[in-house]
């Protein structure tokens, strides 16, 4: 097992091996064990580790928008000082998928999703109360896949 941050070869194995095609059956991390000849448990514990580390942000499955729920790029305003704070505020909720800061006016830019409008129209009001800025929604018109799977290793 790792003792640091570093990424052992294993962990890029795991990693290249499986950011696509994740099994889709019953017990997925017995199936990627069998294929990288070690444990389930210890599939697990790499991957928890990984994302402790802060080296693997999520492990779950990506669905093209708007499938399953609906969801929305949305962006607010805030005064740099504020900034770190109001990241936070937003990562907690579980309709937050991800956030990240741009170089602009509206300067935090994030993904919401929710199981239908009404229930993201909500997040997005109370993300409104409770920073005290306006969310500018900007729902997509457009369908564009990006691929975000990046290899570790080379073969």
């Amino acid at each position: 097992m790792r003792e640091s941050n570093e990424i052992t070869a294993l962990d890029r194995t795991l990693l290249d091996g499986f950011q696509r095609d994740f099994p889709l059956e019953p017990r997925p991390f017995a199936r990627i064990a069998e294929c990288l000849g070690i444990g389930e448990d210890e599939v697990i514990e790499r991957l928890r580790l990984l994302q402790e580390a802060g080296l693997v942000s999520r492990v779950g499955p990506v669905f093209p928008p708007n499938r399953i729920g609906v969801s929305t790029l949305a962006a607010l305003a805030v005064e740099p000082e504020r900034l770190e704070e109001v990241a936070a505020l937003i990562s907690a909720l579980p309709e937050v998928n991800h956030n990240y800061e741009r170089e602009h006016h509206f300067n935090l830019w994030f993904v919401a999703t929710a199981p239908n409008r009404a229930h993201l129209d909500r997040v997005l009001e109370e993300i409104s109360e409770r920073t005290g800025l306006e969310v500018l929604d900007l729902p997509m018109i457009q369908d564009f896949h990006i691929d975000l799977g990046f290899r570790l290793q080379w073969t």
